[in-house]
């Protein structure tokens, strides 16, 4: 792989995600900036569809030895790509039943919890709906965060799943970012703070931080 390029957007959860992931695998990459909002969101552009015609990020974009371009977007189809073609350190674990944890852990937040809040999804509750976005995500956020907190405690070690980070840690901490955005009180989820916690002591993680991000904006 050469030339690694990621579309990614600083507070973008699913970038987010990849971005964790490139770190811990310590893969060079470019960071290609797309701005959700301004002008309407690049990712809405003619250039952004000609390389991802869903108009989501990220977009993971790189060239083959024989010269050939390579593209994925969906986040956990990029990460788990990722973990097949540089295996350590290894994003899910060697035993079949946790790796199937993992993965339900990391759906959980993937589909269960995220698609319901992402800015597209926000913006037709409050613009067409004349509803109140936040308190939707909020209660998204909730609903999912309590069934997460319950689901991890039969695997749970320093992580999700024993000691090892995985895939349902690269999608916990920025869910937690997400649901503090949206005022969710976070106390009832002690489990997932303390693992959340030894995530953000890893360099990967905090590399991969929304505000360490070129196109952070300042608080």
């Amino acid at each position: 792989m050469k030339g690694l390029r990621l579309y990614s957007y600083w507070r973008s959860s699913a970038s987010w995600r990849v971005r964790i992931g490139l770190h811990l695998k310590r893969l060079e990459f470019e960071y290609v900036p797309v701005h959700l909002v301004k002008d309407g969101g690049e990712q809405n552009s003619a250039a952004y569809r000609a390389v991802n015609p869903m108009r989501t990020l990220p977009t993971l974009e790189w060239t083959e030895a024989d010269g050939t371009v390579r593209r994925l977007s969906q986040s956990l189809p990029v990460l788990e790509y990722l973990d097949e073609r540089f295996p350590a350190p290894a994003l899910l674990p060697a035993d079949a039943f946790l790796r199937a944890k993992a993965r339900m852990l990391a759906e959980m937040v993937n589909s269960g919890i995220q698609p319901l809040q992402n800015l597209s999804v926000m913006q037709h509750v409050k613009q067409s709906l004349n509803a109140d976005d936040k308190a939707w995500s909020a209660y998204w956020n909730t609903r999912g965060l309590e069934a997460l907190e319950a689901a991890v405690q039969s695997t749970m070690g320093r992580f999700c799943v024993g000691d090892a980070v995985s895939l349902a840690d690269v999608c916990l901490v920025p869910q937690l970012y997400g649901a503090r955005r949206f005022g969710v009180d976070l106390s009832p989820y002690p489990t997932l703070l303390r693992i959340e916690a030894e995530c953000q002591a890893l360099p990967a993680f905090q590399a991969a931080q929304a505000d360490r991000q070129p196109d952070a904006v300042p608080a």
